[in-house]
């Protein structure tokens, strides 16, 4: 159900999406209008609150304790420069029968806030770069509408071939300074940047230490 703030919160993503549709070559640098407090918090609404805690132990209903406070506070300090973000605490998850795990990584549930009003700005750009038959990551779409696609594709050819192929740990290994090259052609927003160069800094906190990887 859409609330207030995301009646706001979607127009201003709307415009951003057609500016970015009409001009194909556009680099963005006024992101940051669309951060705002309407934003951040469509963004908490969005972002799960069952979730595991970051490395600061808080939890989603500590944090919705003064949620007013804590994301007009949150957003000054995004805009500001001040916001430091906070090391991932990373965790090892079975990935298959034969015993291999996937690191995952836990931010805190403010990180976790901001990141997904950020990401629901770099959307409004990106997403009308994406074709049609391309599912990964994106929103509204899934696994499901991918097979079923697929099926019917594949019904319609009267058979064929399927190539599945896997990128192994591919999360892992993305170079951060080619990421931000890539960034670069489409995003030079000085607020939305160093948010993302802040977290590509903030480490990993694992078995009791920090570590600051370059991939």
């Amino acid at each position: 159900m859409e609330t207030s703030s995301s009646e706001h919160v979607f127009p201003k993503l709307q415009r951003i999406a057609k500016l970015a549709r009409e001009a194909p070559g556009m680099v963005f640098t006024t992101l940051n209008s669309a951060l705002d407090l309407a934003l951040l918090e469509e963004a908490y609404r969005r972002t799960r609150k069952d979730g595991a805690t970051g490395v600061d132990g808080q939890t989603a209903a500590e944090y919705s304790e003064h949620l007013e406070e804590n994301l007009r506070s949150l957003l000054d300090r995004a805009k500001s420069g001040l916001y430091r973000a906070p090391p991932v605490r990373r965790v090892h998850i079975p990935k298959d029968k034969a015993g291999e795990t996937r690191p995952l990584g836990i931010p805190t549930f403010e990180d976790k806030v901001l990141q997904r009003a950020v990401a629901m700005v770099l959307e409004a750009v990106y997403e009308v770069d994406f074709h049609p038959f391309s599912y990964g990551f994106r929103p509204g779409r899934s696994a499901h509408q991918m097979l079923h696609d697929l099926w019917r594709q594949l019904q319609n050819q009267g058979g064929g071939w399927v190539l599945e192929a896997d990128i192994r740990t591919f999360f892992d290994s993305v170079d951060h300074q080619r990421f931000r090259e890539v960034l670069a052609r489409r995003v030079r927003d000085g607020v939305i940047t160093r948010l993302i160069g802040k977290w590509l800094k903030a480490g990993v906190f694992e078995s009791g230490q920090v570590s600051y990887p370059e991939r």
